[in-house]
C-alpha cells in the first residue's frame, strides 16, 4: 500500500515506519518536528531514508497532500493529559477538529483506509468493574474528550470506498528513539535506574492497561490490511486483558527488574482516573494481532536499554522526553507562537 502515516518523528511514529517499509508499503511520513531536540538512541533499523518526510503542521495538511495514498494512519496529536490541559484551546484545534479535517480531506482525496490512534483514556472513571467497546465512555481531559470527539464525528464518514478504524490504545511503553518520559512505565523505570527510588504520590491503587509501543505498531500494521467489512466502523481496545495493572503493582514490577530499587507509598488523593479494560474484541475480531508484550518484559527491555547506552539523570530530565517541557520549552523561547505555530 502507499501510505500517509503523521507524526512519524514521534515516540510511536520512529517505529512504525520501518515496520510498514518492512512490510512492503510505501510510507510518506508527516510531522512538525516539535520533538526533534529528543533521541535517545540510534540502531540501524530505527529509520530509513526510503520514507518520504513532510515537514508540516497537521492543520495546514491539504486534499493535495493525501491525493495517490491508499491509507492514512494518523498519530500526530497533542499527547496525554498533562499536555492537553495545558491550553485545552489548542489541544481542542489540534486534537479534534485537526483529526476530523484530517479524515474528511483524505475521504475527498480518495484515500480508502483512514486508521485513528484513539485512547483507552475515553473511559476515564469507569463506573463499572470491566470496560469495553460497548462501555460508555467518560473522558475527564481534554485529550480524552478529544479522542472521544473524533471518534464521534469521523465515524459517520465510513463507507464502502472509506475504511475508518479506531484503535483504542491502552497507555503505552516501551524503548524508542524518540522516548517519553512522561507515560507511567517508562518513568518508573527511569526513576529506578537513575534514583534507585520510586517515591510515589499516591496510594497506587487506580487501575490502568498499558501496552508496549511494538503491540501497537501490530494492531496498525494488522488493521491496514485486515479485510473492510472486519474493521470497518469499528473500534478496538488494544491491549491484553493480562496487562491490567494498578499503578503500585507497576512500581513493584519495575523495583523487582531494577536491582536495588525501592518503593514508598503516598496517600489517596488527585487523579481519580481508573479503568480496567476488556480486550476480548481485538484478540478474537482482528486477524493477526495478538499481544506480545508483558511489563515485566517491557521493565527489562528499558533496563537493558538504559545499560547499554549508560543513560544519565541528565538524560533523563532532558525537556524533549517530557512533551509538555518541551513545548513550554519552544513557546518560552519564541520558536512557537501561542497556538504552537512555528514563528519561523
Amino acid at each position: 500500500m502507499k501510505l500517509f502515516v503523521t507524526g512519524t518523528e514521534g515516540y510511536i511514529g520512529s517505529r512504525l515506519v520501518p515496520l510498514l517499509l518492512a512490510d512492503g508499503h510505501e510510507v510518506t511520513g508527516l510531522d512538525t518536528g516539535f520533538y526533534r531536540d529528543g533521541w535517545l538512541f540510534s540502531e540501524q533499523a530505527t529509520y530509513t531514508a526510503s520514507a518520504r518526510q513532510l515537514n508540516k503542521d497537521l492543520r495546514k495538511v491539504t486534499a493535495q497532500d493525501l491525493e495517490g495514498y491508499d491509507g492514512v494512519v494518523h498519530l500526530a496529536e497533542l499527547s496525554n493529559d498533562p499536555l492537553g490541559q495545558n491550553n485545552p484551546q489548542v489541544t481542542f484545534e489540534i486534537n479534534h477538529q485537526g483529526s476530523v479535517r484530517l479524515a474528511q480531506l483524505a475521504k475527498q482525496a480518495g484515500v480508502k483506509r483512514f486508521v485513528y490512534a484513539s485512547s483507552c483514556s475515553v473511559y476515564g472513571q469507569a463506573a463499572t468493574e470491566w470496560v469495553d467497546e460497548t462501555s460508555p465512555v467518560n473522558p475527564q481531559t481534554a485529550y480524552a474528550h478529544c479522542k472521544a470527539n473524533v471518534e464521534r464525528d469521523v465515524t459517520p464518514l465510513a463507507n464502502k470506498d472509506f475504511t475508518v478504524t479506531f484503535l483504542r490504545n491502552a497507555t503505552a511503553y516501551g524503548a524508542s528513539p524518540r522516548i517519553r518520559f512522561d507515560i507511567v512505565l517508562n518513568d518508573l523505570c527511569a526513576l529506578a535506574w537513575t534514583r534507585k527510588l520510586i517515591a510515589m504520590t499516591s496510594d497506587g491503587t487506580p487501575w490502568r492497561p498499558i501496552v508496549h509501543i511494538e503491540d501497537i505498531c501490530r494492531a496498525i500494521r494488522c488493521t491496514l490490511v485486515a479485510p473492510s467489512d472486519v474493521v470497518n466502523a469499528q473500534v478496538f481496545n488494544v491491549g491484553a486483558d493480562s496487562e491490567n495493572y494498578r499503578i503500585r503493582e507497576l512500581a513493584e514490577i519495575v523495583a523487582a527488574v531494577f536491582e536495588g530499587c525501592q518503593v514508598t507509598i503516598g496517600s489517596s488523593a488527585g487523579d481519580n482516573r481508573s479503568y480496567r479494560v476488556s480486550f476480548k474484541k481485538i484478540t478474537a475480531g482482528l486477524p493477526g494481532f495478538r499481544c506480545e508484550w508483558t511489563a515485566k518484559r517491557g521493565a527489562e527491555q528499558l533496563r537493558d536499554l538504559f545499560q547499554r547506552i549508560e543513560m544519565s539523570p541528565d538524560t533523563y530530565q532532558f525537556r524533549a522526553f517530557t512533551r509538555l517541557k518541551q513545548l513550554n520549552y519552544l513557546q518560552s523561547t519564541g520558536q512557537v507562537d501561542e497556538k504552537l505555530y512555528w514563528r519561523y
